[in-house]
């Protein structure tokens, strides 16, 4: 019987994109191979550092208010805007549940950047999705589209090229695009 090598995550890609349309972002060929220091790696229950030129702490709502050049870190990944929004609960201590970031948002971990003008990090779903203009690039490969999600669990990511009010790309409102870098081999010398 012959084995059967599991499925690569370009062969991932394939089949989620044939059978439901979406781009699986972390699971690409080539230089968007998941590699252990993609975002999708992520271990989302590490501590969480923040920097701001501005807080304000809004204790009867269970929120802060972080803004002016908001900086937030966590094992590795690193989440930049114009504000964030930090919800927390504070049963048997103090746990974040979600980040919520507008303006000019930027999530990088390793050479993986992302960008759009809104994301929110779900912690209790370990899932951060951001839409508006979405940007994202691993090396010198890259997706655009309106819509990015990537499950922090799984590892696996969605981008789909809708989001509200957005557009994407020269191919217009509602698709994802892409560049991809070909492997390219030395020719041969007879």
């Amino acid at each position: 019987m012959p084995q059967h090598k599991p499925r690569t995550p370009f062969a991932r890609l394939a089949l989620a994109y044939g059978l439901g349309g979406f781009a699986l972002a972390t699971a690409l060929a080539g230089g968007m191979a998941l590699h252990a220091q993609g975002i999708a790696a992520h271990d989302s229950r590490a501590p969480v550092n923040w920097e701001a030129s501005r807080i304000e702490l809004q204790d009867r709502e269970n929120r802060v208010i972080l803004s002016g050049g908001v900086t937030v870190t966590q094992a590795g990944l690193t989440i930049r805007s114009d504000r964030m929004l930090v919800n927390f609960t504070e049963v048997g201590g103090l746990e974040i549940q979600r980040i919520t970031a507008t303006g000019g948002v930027v999530v990088t971990r390793g050479d993986e950047r992302a960008s759009g003008n809104n994301a929110i990090y779900d912690f209790n779903r370990r899932v951060i999705t951001m839409a508006g203009d979405v940007r994202l690039r691993r090396g010198t490969d890259t997706l655009n589209g309106g819509r990015l999600v990537i499950d922090l669990q799984s590892g696996l990511s969605s981008v789909d090229g809708s989001a509200a009010g957005g557009t994407t790309g020269s191919a217009g409102p509602g698709r994802v695009t892409g560049t991809f870098t070909v492997p390219q081999r030395a020719e041969q010398q007879d």
